[in-house]
């Protein structure tokens, strides 16, 4: 169950958002909020996995308060002004409303949010099981332990490989295509055309990179929403 709030200073606004949350199995309503400072009570006492959040509203405004929260949790703006788009996606928050809404459109919504909430509770798989191989290098075949992987970096038909264990990464003829798929799903991440991470390795998530340790790993705009499944959407 994802546990929500909605926040709206109208009352047939949350009203409806109210009767369309109590209408999916897969959402318990906690409480409707008419403002930012009620919500703040609310989110203080109980764990809150969903807010329906919306923006003009008097003392507080939406944005702001969700600018405010130190660890927010995922979001969907229900606002009438579709001029808060940009902003809100910004802050990626997992989808945006714009009044009036049809029953259908809120559904989509908050299928996204479940589809965000699963994976943020399935773990990847751990790095532990993956299979060593064995790579060219300089006529040379070296060992790969593949639990030691942090990152791959693509160069055209060349591929960097950076080991934990190793101060220098190993240079080895070799596709990023042909890589990615020599690892079980889940345990790497692309972030970029030039980047594979691996999952486990991933320390921090921040707006345009990963952080493994103390190296930051690029993030591409075309890559980040897969990421934002994978991670805390709310922590990117």
């Amino acid at each position: 169950m994802i546990k929500c709030i909605a926040i709206d200073d109208e009352k047939l606004v949350r009203d409806l958002l109210e009767d369309n949350i109590r209408q999916l199995p897969f959402l318990q309503l906690i409480k409707t909020c008419k403002n930012s400072f009620e919500a703040y009570e609310i989110l203080e006492k109980e764990q809150v996995d969903l807010i329906f959040l919306d923006i003009q509203m008097p003392g507080l405004n939406g944005l702001q308060f969700l600018q405010s929260l130190p660890h927010p949790p995922m979001v969907i703006l229900v606002t009438a002004y579709e001029q808060y788009a940009l902003d809100g996606f910004d802050r990626q928050v997992v989808d945006y409303l714009l009044k009036p809404f049809s029953f259908e459109r809120f559904l989509k919504a908050c299928n996204r949010a479940g589809e965000w909430f699963r994976l943020q509770n399935s773990p990847p798989q751990s790095n532990a099981g993956l299979p060593d191989f064995f790579v060219n290098v300089e006529y040379t075949l070296v060992k790969i332990v593949a639990a030691d992987i942090d990152y791959i970096e693509g160069l055209k038909d060349y591929i960097k490989i950076h080991l934990s264990t190793a101060e220098k990464p190993v240079l080895t003829r070799m596709t990023m295509k042909a890589m990615e798929e020599k690892m079980p799903p889940n345990t790497f991440v692309r972030t970029h055309k030039s980047f594979l991470a691996a999952v486990q390795k991933i320390t921090a998530v921040k707006r345009d990179v990963v952080c493994i340790g103390t190296k930051e790993i690029p993030v591409s705009g075309f890559y980040k929403e897969h990421l934002m499944k994978i991670f805390n959407p709310r922590e990117i």
